[in-house]
């Protein structure tokens, strides 16, 4: 009787573990599209064909993305530094990178 007890207890703390693991999963997609749309939007005026490679966690404080694209009116591409507030959901951008293959 209490080896079955012990198992229905085992297996509910797994689920349990298995469901927060699965919400922080989605979680942390959601925060990554929230840092890439954001800072597209942002980059919006001066980048043309903006796309973003995100750092899939960021620091504690912040989301960061990497930027590239061409600047308006220009067409050697650059890079631009994308920084979220994980707290405001504000972004900054740096200025731009010149890009420079590998």
């Amino acid at each position: 009787m209490r080896a079955a007890r012990f198992g229905v207890l085992a297996m509910a703390v797994w689920a349990m573990i298995a469901a927060a693991h699965a919400a922080s999963d989605e979680a942390w997609d959601e925060f990554r599209k929230s840092v890439e749309i954001t800072c597209l939007e942002a980059a919006a005026a001066d980048l043309d064909g903006a796309k973003a490679t995100v750092d899939p966690f960021g620091s504690q404080s912040f989301g960061l993305a990497l930027l590239q694209g061409r600047p308006k009116g220009g067409n050697q591409p650059v890079m631009m530094i994308c920084v979220y507030d994980k707290k405001t959901r504000n972004v900054e951008l740096g200025g731009e990178i010149e890009a420079r293959p590998p």
